[in-house]
């Protein structure tokens, strides 16, 4: 069987895969050989780093990989945030990656949403101002 995905993780790192957080005690190389979401430790965005709207919404994608069974909140939020980015933001190009966004979360595509809100940080950081993170830790509790 081909692999689906190949990534090496260092002793100590951790990787999320259908909502499992595993941890290796050594240096090894991992293949998926099916779909699975996962997410790697170095793609984690703790809850301090969510300062502007793209990475509140980032967040809360993140929220809906790492823990599956707790995603009813989590996806009523980030609806709610995804909506208000949409009306925000009026420049087609940032419009379109929302769009893009949003249609990956709702077809259960998690990881692929996080890649293209990725993307969309710069914009975010050039053109709003930095919010509080609290505000998407307290909605998410």
């Amino acid at each position: 069987m081909k692999p689906k995905m190949k990534f090496s993780l260092k002793a100590g790192e951790r990787i999320f895969i259908n909502g499992a957080v595993l941890t290796v005690s050594s240096k090894v190389s991992l293949s998926l050989l099916n779909d699975a979401q996962f997410l790697l430790e170095s793609h984690v965005l703790q809850v301090s780093q969510a300062t502007t709207p793209m990475r509140q919404l980032y967040f809360m994608i993140q929220a809906l990989l790492i823990n599956p069974a707790e995603a009813g909140k989590a996806i009523s939020v980030f609806r709610d945030l995804h909506a208000s980015l949409l009306e925000t933001y009026s420049d087609e190009e940032t419009k379109e990656g929302l769009v893009e966004a949003g249609r990956l979360v709702e077809a259960g595509r998690m990881f692929e949403a996080l890649k293209v809100v990725r993307t969309l940080f710069e914009v975010d950081d050039d053109t709003r101002p930095a919010v509080a993170a609290s505000t998407v830790a307290h909605q998410a509790a």
